[in-house]
């Protein structure tokens, strides 16, 4: 009988050697309130808002171009003391707060919303998700502070002992952590300040732990949608710049015509003695002579009332291969996309634009390497990311309208149109929608006449690099 007893006693204490280790796993882990004492940070507070170091100067690639040797001796001063001012006005429209970057310390026992906060400027909203996760204590006081806004609370039950809402600060206190969530649930931002796209950094903290977030405050914007109609029509403008080149410009009309009848062309022209192309769905625009290339492309692209534009040289030819319609398939299936470019007569061009901002008072440098891509478009193997592309480009029309073309640029200008849509356009480019180029003609007077302008002259060169040193703010560029 002792011995039944006996090997009862060992199965006992065998069950309670397993089974008390595993009871105290899920006290400590289930109920941390009473347990758990979250570890203080140590840290100091301003570590929480950290800034990134100033950005160091950039390197050259080697060939590159210095551009403040194409600046006058005489003027440099002067010109990099506007520079400067201008680009401290750029960085005062383009960042704010947001931008600031900020390090969450560990171990935290505070809650709160971390990304997609925002609010309307001058309204009311909740700030969701605060909440306080901490240790057994006897009293439970916590505060948030903002600059930007005011912080109030609405039906806080007994309890909780509030203090300054209706203020920048916020400070609650209470003896039940259920009771202090509660009210943490109701804490309202309104924000005081009207700006259309800013942001607020708000400090929650609880004895020696805070955390910051951020609060976007952005004014919406209405969609501005296209209605795509039907057919290629409605889809798609052609728009083109014609300069002394009448001859070209009704042989690629023609060649237009063949394939689609009823598209609309828009013609931007600024030709010495202007000639009116008459024809269904043509719009044909004067210029005073010689304005330029990138002043002709902002006239025709301005008069586009379609979600796509396809821009064609003068003296392009389309053929069997011209397919908008395949390009506007890559567009519609990728939407971020803004400019999709096609092939010349078998020549894909098109070229990355690798930039390094560099510090303030030198500027960044930019190198522009033909023929570098980045990764294919999902879906469309013969297609693939790059930074610029060949003059034959199917591009959305609101998203070109927003970078437009610098008119200062008359004679030499293609890639700087992409240098000043970097970070703003998504461009691609394909392989499987081509068009043509007419053969060269005998040489004439028109030709002759078109040849003095079209090529540029020294003081065009120097005028490019110039603007870059001042508008894009670069030390150096390099053309690979």
């Amino acid at each position: 009988m002792s011995a039944e007893i006996t090997r009862t006693l060992q199965r006992a204490a065998v069950v309670c050697v397993i089974i008390l280790p595993i009871l105290y796993l899920v006290i400590v882990y289930y109920r941390p309130g009473e347990l758990r004492q979250e570890v203080p940070t140590t840290q100091k507070r301003f570590s929480l808002q950290s800034h990134l170091p100033p950005p160091s100067p950039c390197t050259c690639p080697d060939g590159s171009v210095l551009l403040k040797d194409h600046i006058p001796k005489d003027q440099y001063e002067k010109v990099a003391k506007r520079r400067a001012k201008e680009l401290q006005q750029h960085k005062a429209r383009t960042t704010s707060v947001l931008s600031r970057l900020l390090i969450a310390l560990p171990n935290s026992p505070l809650q709160y919303p971390i990304q997609g906060f925002t609010v309307r400027p001058l309204t009311t909203t909740p700030i969701p998700g605060l909440a306080l996760h901490a240790g057994q204590r006897s009293s439970y006081k916590v505060s948030l502070n903002v600059s930007k806004g005011v912080l109030t609370t609405e039906n806080v039950a007994e309890g909780v002992k509030v203090q300054g809402g209706g203020g920048t600060r916020l400070i609650m206190e209470s003896s039940s952590l259920v009771i202090l969530n509660d009210a943490l649930a109701k804490v309202i931002y309104t924000s005081t300040v009207y700006h259309i796209h800013t942001g607020d950094l708000a400090s929650f903290q609880f004895e020696n732990h805070e955390a910051v977030f951020p609060i976007t405050i952005k004014q919406p914007q209405l969609p501005v949608l296209h209605d795509m109609g039907t057919d290629i029509n409605s889809h798609v403008t052609i728009a083109t710049k014609t300069f002394l080149r009448y001859p070209q410009l009704k042989v690629l009309l023609s060649s237009i015509r063949r394939f689609y009848s009823n598209i609309e062309v828009v013609i931007a022209d600024d030709s010495f003695e202007p000639e009116h192309i008459t024809g269904e769905h043509i719009r044909q625009y004067f210029m005073p002579p010689a304005q330029g290339w990138f002043a002709g492309r902002n006239l025709a692209v301005s008069q586009v009332t379609t979600k796509y534009f396809l821009w064609v040289d003068d003296d392009f030819l389309f053929t069997e291969n011209t397919k908008i319609e395949k390009l506007v398939e890559v567009m519609e299936a990728v939407p971020e996309l803004d400019v999709l470019g096609g092939t010349v007569q078998g020549n894909q061009f098109y070229f990355s634009l690798l930039y390094e901002e560099g510090e303030e008072m030198e500027g960044g440098c930019l190198y522009r390497k033909s023929q570098g891509k980045f990764q294919s478009l999902p879906g469309y193997p013969q297609c693939f990311l790059a930074s610029g592309v060949v003059n034959f480009f199917l591009a959305r029309t609101d998203a070109i309208q927003k970078v437009g073309f610098d008119p200062k640029l008359q004679r030499v200008a293609h890639s700087e149109f992409f240098i000043d849509g970097l970070g703003s356009l998504l461009v691609a480019t394909c392989d499987h929608v081509s068009i043509d180029h007419q053969p060269k003609t005998g040489n004439n007077k028109d030709n002759a006449h078109y040849a003095r302008f079209r090529n540029p002259g020294n003081s065009d060169v120097e005028f490019k690099l110039q603007l870059h040193f001042f508008k894009n703010h670069l030390k150096c560029v390099k053309y690979g």
